[in-house]
């Protein structure tokens, strides 16, 4: 048997699960949010408030780290979503959606116009303001699980090559945004601690080499470049990148059919799977999202910050999105997925204005040390995410064939 064949059933089940968790972990995000909006708009606010503040302190061997609550979320948390997510980006790359070229030159160019529209937008109306110009990448990144709930509520009318194109600019949106964290959202750098982390980024590159396929040591050794890096002054969740990726993955010389040997990284990534849908990311939304709105007049939304993020998601967005994707159609460069036409695309493209669990977590980067920027980034992302959850929704409620079951009902 040929073993550089691809992975057509292992990838499609694969894309089946991931979709499964997306979907209903979506449902749970917005539930979550909601519940936080609540929370900081009620008597309780008090209480949430105290929630996110809880101081915790943590002794990993002779290093105590003490953060509040908030801070092990954003910083311990979200580290393991972007593991799932260097996971997902590895897989797609070896055996899946991103290993083609013709599967992936669609879902590039519309990522890629997809982040630049969104912050050039930003850009334009923060110019000058070079506090508020640190969140020029708030609106760059979709919410995957978010847009995938949005989708799940049309039910089977919508095709299932529009959820894949979806969830394959979502992927590749991630890695933009895992890039400009890298690059852009570092402190001062401590060469001692990014010492350790190199020595034990290294040590993962040998067992790699050495075909180690236990799981064990790269989590530890993961752990180890987590607290480096958290002392360095890199962002801490970029730790969960570095070890996703090198996390093996199947080998194609090693004589076994690859359609049934699960290689350590998909084992992993089905552990990961329901709880970070189910738990992480519900758990970042609540202890991020709520916005205590009596602190805003219905103008300030107008706020150059806010409107800069909710017009970077809600109209940059769907423009670089659809955009692109007529522009690589109209010369040729790529074909719109079966079953989708223009229309179908521009409800993609509006549902790609979700922004939430990444702009999010980036405006808390951005805004770390601004106690009045970061509500006002927040703002834009709620204002933002919900118009294009409505008009997405709408739009493809018009416009996609109703399903065989609905169409004799």
């Amino acid at each position: 048997m040929d073993t550089h064949a691809p992975l057509p059933q292992r990838a499609l089940r694969a894309l089946q699960h991931f979709l499964q968790w997306e979907s209903s972990g979506g449902i749970l995000l917005i539930g979550a949010a909601l519940v936080a909006l609540l929370f900081a708009n009620s008597p309780l606010e008090e209480a949430y408030d105290g929630f996110r503040e809880l101081p915790v302190a943590v002794q990993v061997g002779g290093l105590k780290i003490a953060k509040p609550l908030l801070l092990w979320i954003n910083d311990g948390l979200m580290a393991i979503f972007f593991l799932l997510v260097a996971l997902e980006l590895k897989r797609e790359a070896l055996s899946g959606q991103l290993s083609s070229l013709s599967q992936v030159a669609l879902p590039v160019a519309c990522a890629l116009a997809g982040v630049a529209v969104p912050a050039a937008i930003f850009a334009w109306i923060n110019r000058g303001d070079a506090v508020a110009m640190q969140g020029w990448a708030v609106p760059a990144a979709t919410d995957i699980a978010f847009a995938l709930g949005i989708l799940s509520l049309l039910g089977s009318r919508v095709p299932v090559a529009m959820k894949l194109l979806l969830s394959t600019i979502a992927v590749i949106d991630d890695l933009a945004a895992i890039i400009i964290i890298a690059l852009f959202y570092t402190s001062d750098l401590s060469m001692v601690a990014l010492a350790w982390a190199g020595a034990a980024i290294a040590a993962m590159v040998v067992l790699n080499r050495r075909g180690v396929q236990a799981l064990t040591p790269y989590l530890l050794l993961g752990t180890v470049v987590w607290v480096a890096v958290l002392k360095s002054g890199v962002h801490a969740t970029l730790a969960g990148v570095v070890t996703g990726l090198l996390i093996p993955h199947v080998d194609r010389k090693d004589g076994i059919d690859d359609e049934t040997q699960h290689s350590p990284l998909e084992h992993l990534e089905h552990a990961l799977h329901p709880w970070v849908a189910y738990l992480i990311l519900p758990v970042f939304a609540f202890a991020n999202a709520g916005l205590a709105l009596g602190d805003f007049a219905l103008g300030d939304v107008l706020a150059p910050v806010p409107l800069g993020v909710a017009l970077g998601l809600a109209l940059g967005k769907p423009v670089g999105v659809v955009g692109a994707a007529l522009l690589a159609r109209a010369t040729g460069l790529a074909k719109f997925p079966e079953g989708m036409d223009g229309k179908a695309m521009v409800g993609l493209g509006l549902l790609c204005g979700i922004g939430f669990t990444m702009s999010l977590f980036i405006a808390s980067l951005a805004y770390a040390d601004d106690g009045a920027m970061f509500p006002s980034a927040v703002l834009g992302v709620l204002c933002a995410s919900l118009v294009a959850a409505v008009a997405g929704y709408a739009w493809l409620r018009v416009v996609l064939p109703p399903a065989a079951d609905e169409a004799r009902g």
